[in-house]
């Protein structure tokens, strides 16, 4: 294996949901060694399972750390901080507390090895929120605990595809609360993060950004609400005067499906649903999560846990693939981009 390659930290999530059986899919495809190396966090017997279930061939064996990864015998190396291992013994789709405290587990390790650089990036599988609260781990999810861990403050989510890549200024909030949520300072905050990272992780030398209304027909005036004057222009008026290719605010009904045929890449979206709707009409399958703003990457499944399947072996495993694909193509635009802005100025003797 080529050791230049971006080293993905792959977190098994939920071990009773379908993490197991789609890592063990995601690692079968021959050209994710060409991309990566990915280093499993998970367990290694919960994982040899999953593929049992899911008819693939691979072995996974335990490392005690990243260093040891190369003496590994197994085909894909796996780092298991779970100390008490009661989780990997669970019957599928019955989260527990103990699969709460394996999955946050799993996490914090991956965090702690790309915060430290001993890996370029992580994909992380879908956990539980409940079992998480099971545990007495009070985080909403992945990006919140993220967000802490590496203490960010301004952070972003982007559901990316090959054709439409949407991020969202308000995210697990009630429809009733956007408006009062909403912001000039936020929605500028997105705006400014989208636009950096298209450039710094998805290798764009210019990045053309649309921004959707909050109301029919991007408010028609003032006639169906008065947000996008109000907030939501200042917020691109200000993001041009800093130099950002920004326009809006557009028509929520048709901004999506230009953005899809090429017009912009990417659209900054006011709520949940008003982004993710569109974007898994086009991106159901294959559709990656990813974290703006963090100092490492960080992509994710584009799905949930999906308990009702969990163990048959029917599982897709496509986003997966996506994830892994992603954070190993972003790991390797960063470093192009952290190498270009490091070289020494030229008139310094």
């Amino acid at each position: 294996m080529n050791n230049n390659l971006p080293k993905v930290a792959v977190t098994m999530g939920d071990p009773v949901g379908i993490g197991p059986e789609i890592v063990a899919k995601a690692l079968c495809e021959p050209w994710v060694s060409q991309l990566c190396r990915p280093i499993v966090y998970g367990n290694a017997g919960r994982l040899n399972l999953g593929a049992r279930c899911s008819g693939v061939k691979i072995d996974f064996g335990t490392v005690p750390s990243v260093h040891e990864v190369h003496r590994s015998h197994a085909a894909v190396a796996v780092i298991d901080p779970d100390e008490t291992q009661e989780a990997a013994a669970s019957d599928w789709a019955r989260p527990t507390a103990a699969c709460g405290r394996a999955m946050f587990a799993y996490l914090n390790a991956a965090i702690d090895d790309a915060m430290a650089g001993r890996v370029d990036a992580i994909a992380t599988g879908p956990i539980n929120k409940a079992a998480l609260h099971m545990a007495g781990i009070g985080y909403a999810g992945h990006t919140e605990i993220l967000a802490q861990r590496t203490q960010t403050r301004d952070y972003a989510m982007m559901l990316a595809g090959d054709r439409l890549k949407v991020v969202l200024v308000t995210i697990h909030v009630p429809l009733a609360r956007v408006p009062e949520i909403l912001s000039t300072s936020t929605i500028l905050k997105v705006i400014e993060l989208t636009d950096h990272d298209l450039k710094t992780r998805f290798g764009l030398s210019s990045a053309r950004i649309a921004v959707a209304g909050l109301n029919p027909h991007a408010g028609e005036k003032g006639l169906f609400g008065d947000e996008e004057e109000k907030i939501i222009r200042p917020a691109i008026d200000l993001a041009i005067s800093r130099g950002i290719d920004v326009s809006g605010p557009h028509p929520p009904d048709t901004v999506f499906f230009s953005a899809s045929r090429g017009a912009y890449d990417a659209v900054v979206a006011m709520y949940h649903d008003q982004g993710l709707g569109p974007f898994k009409m086009i991106h159901f399958n294959d559709g990656v999560n990813t974290t703006l703003g963090l100092p490492i990457v960080r992509t994710s499944v584009d799905h949930g846990t999906a308990y009702d399947i969990a163990g048959k072996g029917r599982a897709s495993a496509e986003s997966m693939v996506a994830a892994i694909a992603m954070a190993a193509k972003q790991a390797e635009c960063l470093r192009r981009h952290r190498s270009n802005t490091a070289k020494p100025d030229s008139h310094r003797s």
